[in-house]
């Protein structure tokens, strides 16, 4: 689907998609705890979607009605192989993968879209010494894991991906006995390591932060509750940095305070020049920082963005692309992003490259585009705000679908 926008400022009240970040593992603690929890304000996107469908696949029995999520946990442990469509979601395979081991069952992980190509290199490293089979797996997908996870010390790599700590902090909480994971360079993305440590904390359960990584007593019950998702960042900072060009939107129900690490957008939107930042624990709102950068006086370095290449695209290139697709300029130097400011964008067709996060990217940069921004393969806002081109809509923008293909 490709979606032409014609130049206009926005203007009104909206309300984004609650986190997937706290949706995830609110959802997967839920699946663990034994009774009946409710979760509310979960916004249905597909990567929110596989999680349940894998959590169901591992035993609980998860039901979704509107933006409300009824999670009964696991009763029963699956004896036979099942198989966990992940579709293109990083956080659901990587999270998923030491829980089904953790449980000892024998799951075939599929996927789609850039989501194969994802490295799970420290799992295949790690889990292997402690019994864990990987079968088939080829850098690739599909993959079997079998073997059951035990309680001990294990080892991983803090700078790749968050998404493999949270993933052994879940998996090890399901097993009796104590475990330690160290970390063998430093934390990159650690607040969403903090909100794992939240949600944990949601279904009576905890986790100690050590000098270099976590210690972890498992075996102990998750406590079923009932609760609410709060609304997502890394979705308002697009409104917030339109904001910042000009248009006029209102998000009443964004929490004041939040351990998410993008509610930084609220400082860097203040910004009337040009500034550097690190981006280490705030790679999904690199795309948008860019396009603000491109309106400001003076060069924008935003630092650390390496791990942006294993993202649903190469986040940099894409990054890149956008920005000077659209007559910015922006280039890569060593792990970080420059941006020339000001510059007067003048519109054109931007290959959305399958990654939602430069489709809207690129539709609050149409806002202060000379001319036309057609976004190519626009469809991928499903990946984590469905209803995206809606409110961009109801909000006075001229979003219009060119081609259903």
């Amino acid at each position: 689907m490709d979606i032409k926008i014609t130049p206009t400022k926005l203007k009104g009240e909206v309300r984004v998609p609650s986190s997937k970040s706290f949706a995830h593992r609110q959802i997967m603690c839920a699946a663990f705890a034994k009774g009946e929890s409710i979760i509310e304000n979960v916004s249905m996107s597909q990567d929110i979607a596989v999680t349940i469908g894998a959590m169901n696949a591992l035993g609980a029995d998860i039901k979704a009605d509107g933006t409300t999520v009824t999670v009964r946990g696991i009763k029963k442990i699956p004896t036979e192989p099942v198989t966990i469509d992940c579709g293109e979601s990083g956080s659901t395979l990587r999270f998923v993968i030491p829980v089904a081991a953790a449980l000892g069952v024998t799951a075939t992980f599929t996927g789609r879209g850039k989501l194969p190509s994802r490295p799970i290199t420290p799992y295949v490293t790690e889990l292997s010494k402690k019994g864990i089979s990987f079968n088939g797996y080829d850098g690739s997908m599909p993959f079997t894991i079998s073997g059951k996870l035990q309680s001990g010390d294990y080892r991983i790599a803090g700078d790749i991906s968050s998404q493999f700590v949270t993933g052994l902090i879940l998996g090890l909480s399901l097993i009796e006995g104590r475990s330690t994971v160290t970390l063998t360079s430093p934390l990159q993305s650690k607040p969403y390591v903090d909100i794992t440590l939240r949600s944990l904390e949601m279904f009576g359960r905890s986790v100690k932060p050590t000098e270099n990584g976590f210690e972890i007593i498992g075996g102990k019950d998750f406590v079923p509750c009932k609760t609410a998702v709060e609304d997502d960042f890394s979705q308002a900072a697009f409104f917030f940095v339109a904001n910042a060009l000009g248009s006029s939107i209102s998000m009443p129900t964004l929490p004041l305070v939040s351990a998410q690490g993008d509610s930084i957008i609220r400082n860097v939107v203040e910004n009337k020049k040009a500034f550097e930042l690190d981006c280490s624990d705030i790679p999904d709102i690199v795309p948008i920082m860019s396009v603000l950068a491109t309106q400001l006086e003076g060069t924008t370095k935003l630092t650390n963005v390496a791990r942006l290449r294993i993202k649903e695209s190469d986040r940099i290139e894409t990054t890149l692309s956008l920005v000077n697709t659209l007559g910015g300029n922006a280039r890569c130097v060593g792990d970080e992003i420059h941006i020339e400011g000001k510059t007067q964008l003048r519109g054109g067709r931007v290959n959305s490259h399958n990654d939602h996060r430069i489709a809207m990217s690129a539709a609050i940069a149409a806002t202060v585009c000379e001319n036309e921004v057609i976004i190519e393969d626009a469809g991928c806002v499903k990946k984590s705000y469905p209803h995206f081109f809606d409110d961009y809509n109801k909000l006075g923008g001229n979003a219009n679908v060119i081609n259903l293909e």
